[in-house]
């Protein structure tokens, strides 16, 4: 069965068409995003994401017979999003940042008890030779980095645009800073 005169009546305007559209594909969006753990909340709001996603980018489907793979992707992207920003594993945009991260920041008044400062010692140390690391790429993995840390919920359209990249380029290209950042990383693990 094609997507095609589904896509193009959505693009048209048609509700119906956009509602069997989400009839049809929201079981599966939301056996995708269970496989990530997510509260209910959370998987609700992977779901809904997709769907916004789409609703963004429905002007530039090339294949509309792909909408089934391209929304069971973005939905795994959006709960992967979700899951790490709740499990805390972001890029932080200044060491000083991680260090408050670590502390506890309710008024003195309240009784605020502070983390282990061992591990905000460790935790600015490791921000600091991460951010180190990352002032030594070359661009685009440079400024990439610094707009992933500064820009954290920018979805992949508004990250590419504010690169000055195709949206279809961002994906492989994080994928190949990533790898360099990685084993920039651990060949210096390896030489202290």
């Amino acid at each position: 069965m094609s997507d095609q005169p589904t896509i193009e009546a959505v693009l048209a305007g048609d509700q119906a068409a956009w509602d069997a559209l989400v009839t049809r594909f929201t079981g599966a969006l939301w056996s995708a995003v269970r496989a990530y753990d997510l509260n209910p909340a959370d998987a609700a709001d992977a779901v809904q994401g997709t769907w916004l996603r789409l609703l963004e980018s429905l002007h530039t489907i090339r294949d509309p017979d792909r909408i089934g793979p391209w929304l069971f992707t973005t939905a795994k992207r959006e709960a992967s999003l979700l899951r790490r920003r709740h499990r805390g594993e972001r890029l932080v945009a200044d060491p000083v940042d991680a260090e408050r991260a670590c502390v506890d920041t309710e008024p003195a008044d309240a009784g605020h008890v502070h983390a282990d400062p061992a591990l905000a010692v460790l935790t600015a140390d490791e921000s600091r030779r991460l951010w180190q690391a990352v002032d030594r790429m070359p661009e685009p993995c440079r400024s990439l980095f610094r707009l992933m840390a500064t820009a954290p919920d920018a979805g992949v359209r508004q990250l590419a645009g504010r690169l000055g990249m195709p949206s279809g380029s961002y994906g492989p290209t994080r994928g190949r800073c990533l790898n360099r950042l990685r084993t920039m990383l651990t060949t210096r693990e390896a030489t202290l």
